[in-house]
């Protein structure tokens, strides 16, 4: 369970990464943000939550990830769930351009959020208690 929860978590940081690009080139062509790109960012909320239900399912059978900062790991992926959809909520859906170019340098953000996490080990090695 923690290789599936690992393939989630690198998922989410190249669909944020491309989010980023996807936002970044719609701004910069000076078009409005489409249904398309909103559909992507409830995608993304999905499989970060997802990933998330993998990692309590782990804690439940008694997993921890190897470092033990548990408590970071669910600061963060709560972080990862929900920010997206509060940009959408703070901009109150506006598609301009600059919204364009918040979303993109959320998404990057979020994407840097990701690999911090892999290298700080906060993401697994998952190991049972004992260990």
């Amino acid at each position: 369970m923690s290789d599936i929860h690992g393939i989630f978590f690198n998922t989410q940081i190249l669909f944020s990464l491309a989010l980023g690009v996807w936002a970044a080139i719609t701004a910069g062509r000076g078009q409005s943000i489409s249904g398309n790109f909103w559909g992507a960012i409830a995608t993304f909320s999905v499989l970060v939550g997802m990933t998330l239900v993998l990692g309590i399912i782990m804690t439940l059978q008694g997993l921890r990830p190897k470092d033990g900062r548990l408590i970071l790991y669910y600061l963060y992926m709560a972080f990862l769930l929900v920010i997206m959809p509060g940009l959408f909520t703070m901009l109150r859906g506006r598609d301009d351009r600059a919204a364009g170019v918040a979303f993109a340098i959320l998404a990057w953000f979020n994407a840097a959020v990701g690999i911090s996490m892999v290298e700080r080990q906060i993401t697994g090695p998952w190991v049972m208690l004992d260990q």
